[in-house]
C-alpha cells in the first residue's frame, strides 16, 4: 500500500465525487453548529428510546469533541430524557507521569470537565456515579469485562485524530487487535493538543501519557458513529484524515481506517471539512 499515493488521489476528489464514492456512510452537514447538534440528538435518541423500551443503554463517548455536551443537556432536560439506566464508558483521560490519571481538578483533566453536563441536568435525570466510567490505573484491566457484562455497547461515538487516532489508540503495529491499556502519545498528537487546548502551546507541560479504551472496545459496538471536522479558526487539519476514516485502505497507520470493516458506521462532517483541502499536495 503506497499509503501517499492514496492521499493525493482521495484529497483530489471533489466533494461531490467524495459523497458518491462513500455511499451514505459519510454525512455533511452545512455548519459545526448543525454537526454538535446532531450529535447531541443522536445521543439523545439512543437513550430515550432504549427507555421507552425499558431497555439498558451502554455508550462509549469522548470528551472531545465537547461542543455537543451543552446542547445533549438542553435536550436531556427539556425531554425529560433520564440517564439512570446508561452506562457511559469515557473513550480515554490523561495521565501524568507516574501512569495515574490527572485529578479532576486539573484543567485537562476530561472527567473533570464533563462534570458541567452533570450539573446542568435535573436531579432526576443524571447518571449514577458508578456509571460513568473513565479509564484509569484501577479498573483497565476490568473494562472489557465489564462492557461485556452490560451487554456490549449500543453506540460508539467519537471523534477522529490528526492521524486517526480513535480515543488514543495511536498508530502502532496490531493497534486493530488492541484492549485498555496506558498509551505513549507521539509527537504529533501532543503538537495538535498543546496547540488546541488553551494552555498556549505549553509542549513540556503537557501530558505525555494517557488510559484509553482500545480498538478492539470502540470495534466491538454494534454501531459506531464518528464526527470529524476543522476546527471554527484557520486549522484545516481534518480534510485528509476524513478521507482516509470513509474511503482508505484499513490498516494500522491510521487506525480509524479499521471501521470500515464493521457493518454499522457513519462518519458525520461538515462542509468545509469534506471539501478539499485548499492545497493540494
Amino acid at each position: 500500500m503506497n499509503r501517499a499515493h492514496e492521499i493525493r488521489e482521495l484529497n483530489r476528489l471533489s466533494l461531490e465525487q467524495f459523497m458518491a464514492k462513500a455511499k451514505g456512510r459519510l454525512l455533511v452537514l452545512e455548519t459545526l453548529e448543525e454537526l454538535h447538534l446532531h450529535f447531541a440528538r443522536s445521543i439523545a435518541a439512543v437513550v430515550g428510546s432504549n427507555n421507552a423500551a425499558g431497555r439498558k443503554t451502554v455508550l462509549i463517548l469522548p470528551y472531545g469533541p465537547s461542543g455537543q455536551y451543552p446542547l445533549l443537556g438542553d435536550i436531556l432536560n427539556k425531554e425529560e430524557i433520564s440517564l439512570r439506566n446508561t452506562t457511559l464508558f469515557f473513550m480515554d483521560e490523561y495521565a501524568d507521569a507516574s501512569g495515574k490519571v490527572l485529578p479532576q481538578c486539573h484543567p485537562l483533566s476530561f472527567q473533570g470537565q464533563i462534570t458541567c453536563l452533570w450539573e446542568s441536568l435535573d436531579r432526576k435525570l443524571r447518571p449514577v456515579s458508578s456509571n460513568i466510567i473513565f479509564p484509569n490505573q484501577d479498573n483497565s484491566d476490568r473494562l472489557e469485562k465489564m462492557i461485556q457484562a452490560d451487554g456490549g455497547v449500543d453506540v460508539c461515538f467519537g471523534g477522529i485524530g490528526i492521524h486517526g487516532h480513535i480515543a488514543f489508540n495511536e498508530p502502532e503495529d496490531g493497534v486493530r487487535h488492541s484492549g485498555p491499556r496506558l498509551v505513549r502519545l507521539n509527537d504529533y498528537t501532543v503538537t495538535m493538543n498543546a496547540i488546541r487546548s488553551h494552555v498556549g502551546g505549553d509542549l513540556e507541560n503537557f501530558p505525555r501519557q494517557v488510559w484509553t479504551l482500545g480498538m478492539r472496545q470502540c470495534l466491538s459496538a454494534r454501531r459506531i458513529q464518528l464526527y470529524c471536522r476543522n476546527d471554527v479558526d484557520a486549522l484545516d487539519w481534518a480534510n485528509t484524515v476524513l478521507r482516509l476514516a470513509v474511503l482508505g485502505q484499513p490498516g494500522d497507520d491510521y487506525p480509524v481506517t479499521w471501521i470500515r470493516e464493521h457493518d454499522n458506521w457513519q462518519v458525520i462532517t461538515d462542509r468545509k471539512t469534506a471539501s478539499p483541502p485548499q492545497c493540494l499536495l
